[in-house]
């Protein structure tokens, strides 16, 4: 497989794990910027292999021995690398979010007909249980009101988490809301229909999502706590064998995943 992101926080914890399963890595990619351009995944202390990290302008090269092309980078880089990497024919496992939607219908547009992949906002198994179990949610009576709370690391730069926006777009269909509040200030009280998404960026937290169920009498909270970035890692690799063993193009889910382990 080849990992772009390489030298990010998912991208070399990905390798790591990678390595620890027995995958063999033979491609790496990083930003044209990045100070390890040029130095191996040995020089840049990220494992004990002699891959050579390259910009995206390498990319042919960085995925001439792949099977797999697995991505935690950046929209921009997503909407100009996924396209090339489709055209190699490489599958393809993604991860990255904070697209607009012109981006992702773009990429779509020049994936889902090429090669099969598998994009997802959270590869974290739990997270992709907790999606499986907020449909469910449509059985509660009207009067109970959903909230969503998300923390991660302050450098994350897109909010609310992808991960809290699947979970809104999830509770909006079985619920019915029609509007979003990301934050209250002053006299805003809850209007009918608005669900609410909060998002907190402090320290160096991996990840937490908390759905907050509120009737009239009772309260529900359900939360899921990312300890390491390992958990996303161990999630991607199902993907990638999952993916590996795909031969139809289109675009897949986690759920297509978990569907076939």
């Amino acid at each position: 497989m080849c990992v772009a992101g390489a030298t990010g926080r998912m991208g070399s914890t990905l390798i790591r794990e990678a390595v620890a399963r027995g995958f063999r890595i033979v491609g790496a990619v990083a930003a044209k910027e990045d100070p390890n351009i040029n130095r191996t995944l040995r020089e840049a202390g990220i494992c004990d292999l002699d891959v050579r990290i390259v910009d995206p302008l390498r990319i042919p090269e960085a995925v001439k021995d792949a099977d797999v092309y697995v991505s935690f980078t950046t929209p921009e880089a997503e909407a100009a690398n996924l396209p090339v990497v489709a055209d190699l024919g490489k599958k393809i496992v993604m991860g990255t979010t904070g697209f607009t939607d012109e981006q992702m219908r773009k990429i779509k547009d020049a994936v889902s007909s090429r090669v099969p992949a598998v994009f997802s906002p959270n590869y974290a198994i739990g997270v992709n249980i907790l999606f499986r179990l907020l449909r469910m949610m449509k059985v509660f009576p009207a009067g109970y009101d959903f909230s969503i709370v998300e923390i991660h690391h302050s450098g994350k730069r897109d909010a609310p988490s992808g991960t809290a926006k699947k979970i809104g777009e999830i509770i909006s269909e079985v619920r019915g809301y029609t509007s979003i509040s990301y934050g209250r200030e002053g006299l805003n009280a809850r209007k009918p229909g608005e669900l609410e998404i909060l998002a907190v960026r402090a320290g160096g937290v991996p990840g937490v999502h908390e759905i907050i169920i509120a009737g009239p009498y009772e309260m529900i909270r359900i939360e899921h706590t990312a300890f390491s970035r390992s958990v996303f890692a161990q999630g991607a690799l199902y993907a990638v064998e999952w993916v590996y063993k795909q031969e139809r193009p289109g675009i897949y889910s986690m759920d297509d995943v978990l569907g076939g382990l």
